[in-house]
């Protein structure tokens, strides 16, 4: 606080109490009070407003209210000044003291209250001192407060009864919960923990040390699983009692994501080294017993082991070609690479499945004109999508649809940052989708290892999708999976494009813009949803975002006369992206969609388009992409 003076009006209809009040100051004029005083309703009325003139020069720091004003009482100022936006101490004085209007001077937002039977001069200095130290440490919490809600961090407090009592808004964005429906209420009622008994352990760290922190696996009021790196401290009063728990909690789910691909990576890097050093030592224990035989076989002449040796030579064989098998994983086989037109290939795939595959099995591809040339060895590349191919049939047992498409992409930025393995650069992208039983989310993560496998013994070696990844490595491409059970999977093979110069005037070409659109983004991601703002924003339209059906409908509800277009993902926790359509479409059958997945399954997108969607956009895509898409549907 400054040196200047306080500044106190009294507003009291008897002039004996404004003189005696006077008398006190007078006798603490050291303290630094000045005292002014007005005796009616009305006048105080005028000074304690905002927009009151007659003392607005005043500024009156604090301001003390007798019970009784004529007509009116002190109560009533009270509330109608706070009502007005006065935002100086009120303290309220009663002659013999009412506790029922005591307590409901209080309610109202008085600072104190005092009986005037009781005041003496340094009482009411105390009162005074306390109200003022309290209004500044008031506006110092808001301010406080206000830096919290900037903070990208989920800060909030809870009291040792878990009940919440701070919340700021990083907290509302990563649980969902706004403020007023998480205050008061327990944190185990906001989210999920997965670990309870790390809880408890928590809980007893903190009481010995005063401080705890550690990852903790939580589910958001939408049902998405995250995981966060917690930082608790006991927040103490100058007694030393514990009174609350500060919480800092960072979302570091996608961090976690990548470090687990990055894991799974080393994981496969690491077997493949084992397994070259295993197959470098087998091929040196097969070759010379795949040449003996053969030299028996020309040697022996008895009718046994001339039966015998068929079968050595043989499975001989089949070693060295798990040996192949091995290496073209660990670092793809040596073969000549040649400009290749992926179109032939996938033709000729066809013709194959056509002529060997189960005809409840029905093959449909797509392939553009303009695809471009990859340089790659024509074997390998007919034995990855021929390996996909038989993996998808034996997905579909009952029969079902086989997918085989190809395009051209431009992985830009935008479409990297979705993608780790992805690089900006130009691709050719081939896409096998079925109809199948899909893979299990537990093992999605295992398909590649060499040797593992969740076919019957007998039938696969857990060699197939281990060799595809060496194959397509050694191309300089990679591979993503989608899969859902009972749904089907897709899996997208990218490889290197060989028109570079072209595609960088492609790239240079100026992206249709917009004009000030406003767009929703509608994504559980948090990371799509980000790059898809920010690529939005950068090509002049403006975005909000929804991480799930739910908020998306309420944003909706709310901005439905701005809003121009609606992109939302087809698969999302608590309500799912045809749902979203379906409820938007009630709201507004005008509104124009666009449908986004990661799983185009030609089911779900036919359903998705009989519902009026007006595009649908395949995840992951690139800013060209979206903006063409969002481009197009202006025109409809």
């Amino acid at each position: 606080m400054d040196n200047s003076p306080i500044k106190v009006l009294l507003i009291d209809d008897d002039e004996d109490d404004y003189i005696l009040t006077r008398d006190w100051f007078c006798e603490f004029q050291v303290a630094g009070c000045e005292l002014e005083w007005v005796y009616s309703y009305e006048a105080a009325r005028d000074a304690m407003s905002k927009t009151g003139y007659a003392y607005a020069h005043l500024q009156h720091d604090i301001y003390l209210v007798d019970y009784r004003l004529g007509e009116h009482n002190g109560l009533e100022l009270l509330r109608e000044a706070i009502a007005n936006g006065c935002s100086s101490p009120i303290i309220l004085l009663t002659g013999q003291g009412d506790r029922e209007i005591d307590l409901e001077a209080m309610k109202a937002g008085a600072a104190d209250y005092l009986e005037k039977s009781q005041l003496t001069a340094p009482l009411l200095e105390r009162s005074i001192r306390y109200a003022i130290e309290r209004k500044q440490t008031e506006h110092k919490i808001r301010e406080q407060a206000a830096l919290l809600d900037i903070a990208t961090d989920a800060i909030l407090v809870h009291d040792l009864d878990d009940k919440i009592l701070f919340w700021n808004k990083a907290s509302e964005r990563l649980y969902g919960w706004k403020k007023e429906e998480a205050i008061a209420r327990k944190t185990q009622k906001l989210w999920q923990e997965k670990n309870l008994s790390q809880l408890q352990e928590a809980l007893v760290t903190l009481t010995k040390n005063g401080s705890w922190e550690g990852e903790l696996h939580q589910i958001t009021k939408s049902g998405k699983e995250i995981i966060v790196e917690s930082r608790w401290t006991l927040v103490r009063e100058f007694s030393h009692k514990a009174q609350s728990i500060l919480v800092v909690n960072t979302d570091i789910t996608q961090k976690k994501q990548l470090e687990a691909q990055f894991l799974r990576a080393q994981r496969l890097e690491s077997i493949g080294t084992l397994a070259s050093g295993i197959a470098h030592d087998l091929n040196n224990v097969l070759a010379p017993i795949l040449m003996t035989a053969q030299l028996l076989e020309a040697q022996v002449h008895d009718e046994r082991s001339r039966r015998l040796l068929p079968i050595l030579i043989t499975n001989a064989k089949r070693g060295a070609n798990l040996v192949k098998q091995v290496l073209s994983f660990t670092r793809g086989l040596e073969g000549e690479r040649t400009i290749l037109q992926i179109k032939h290939l996938i033709v000729e795939i066809k013709q194959i499945i056509k002529e060997t595959f189960p005809k409840s099995i029905e093959v449909f591809t797509q392939i553009p004109q303009n695809l471009c040339t990859v340089s790659g060895d024509a074997t390998q590349l007919h034995q990855v999508l021929m390996n996909l191919c038989v993996n998808a049939r034996d997905a579909m047992l009952n029969g079902g649809t086989l997918n085989i498409t190809a395009e051209n992409l431009l992985v830009d930025e935008n479409y990297a940052k979705m993608h780790i393995d992805a690089k900006v650069g130009s691709y050719v992208v081939i896409t096998i989708t079925d109809s199948g039983i899909g893979i299990k989310p537990e093992i999605l993560d295992r398909i590649f290892e060499p040797f593992f496998t969740t076919k019957e013994l007998g039938k696969g070696t857990g060699l197939g999708l281990s060799t595809v990844l060496g194959i397509i490595k050694s191309h300089g491409g990679f591979i993503n999976v989608h899969s859902e059970q009972r749904r089907g999977s897709q899996f997208k093979v990218y490889l290197p494009a060989q028109q570079a110069t072209e595609t960088i005037e492609e790239q240079e070409q100026e992206l249709p813009k917009g004009n000030g659109e406003l767009i929703l983004v509608v994504d559980d991601e948090a990371a799509i949803r980000d790059v898809t703002k920010t690529s939005l924003e950068s090509h002049n339209y403006k975005a909000i975002t929804a991480s799930d059906g739910i908020e998306a409908i309420a944003l909706y509800a709310e901005h439905r006369d701005k809003i121009f277009l609606v992109l939302t993902d087809m698969v999302m926790p608590s309500m799912d992206g045809l749902t979203t359509i379906r409820t938007l479409r009630k709201i507004n059958p005008d509104v124009k969609i666009i449908a986004v997945s990661g799983l185009a399954s030609r089911e779900k997108v036919n359903v998705a388009y009989d519902m009026g969607i007006k595009a649908f956009l395949s995840k992951p895509y690139t800013a060209s992409q979206l903006l063409q898409t969002i481009s197009t549907v202006k025109r409809c």
